[in-house]
């Protein structure tokens, strides 16, 4: 049976039913749902937030890293470079020691050192790799030069910030002329 809106119990008093429970709360029901929704869309955005100023920071990490070739920043440089460093330039690996003592020890005079077409891929929260040109002029014992390398950096925040894990350059050879 049906429920209907009046009711009579025989005396010819008619009586309202009372509304289901839903109709009574749903207003409490909506408010929390809305809440529920605010709160929620609060998180992405603070989520895209953070995300983003984690993106800047990395880039500007990469900037400080070709600025640093140029000082020959031996503390920049151990600050970055996470423990069990490996990098790879076409076919050489080395470890987080070689480099250190490869940049700091070269007999390479680099004047200027930027980067172009940088590119920040995020894994979650903690790791980021990022893709990329930098662009070095100088000199050597060979004589002036200017280098182009293909470059891909692997990043991963811990408690001391973001470091660098791996990386790998392509050094793109000179244009014969």
């Amino acid at each position: 049976m049906g429920r209907r809106c009046a009711s009579s119990n025989g005396d010819g008093v008619s009586r309202r039913e009372a509304p289901p429970a839903l109709y009574i709360h749903f207003p409490f029901f909506l408010m929390r749902l809305v809440s529920a929704l605010s709160l929620c869309v609060c998180a992405l955005i603070s989520q895209r937030a953070q995300a983003q100023a984690a993106t800047r920071q990395i880039l500007k990490l990469e900037d400080a890293w070709a600025a640093g070739v140029v000082k020959r920043d031996s503390a920049l440089f151990e600050r970055m470079l996470a423990p069990g460093f490996v990098y790879s330039e076409d076919d050489r690996t080395m470890t987080r020691t070689a480099v250190l003592k490869d940049i700091l020890t070269s007999t390479d005079t680099v004047r200027e050192a930027h980067n172009e077409g940088m590119e920040v891929h995020r894994y979650g929260q903690t790791t980021a790799v990022v893709t990329g040109w930098l662009i070095l002029r100088g000199r050597g014992p060979s004589g002036a030069f200017a280098r182009r390398y293909r470059f891909t950096d692997t990043w991963v925040r811990s408690d001391a910030g973001w470091r660098i894990v791996a990386a790998h350059d392509y050094l793109v050879p000179a244009k014969k002329r």
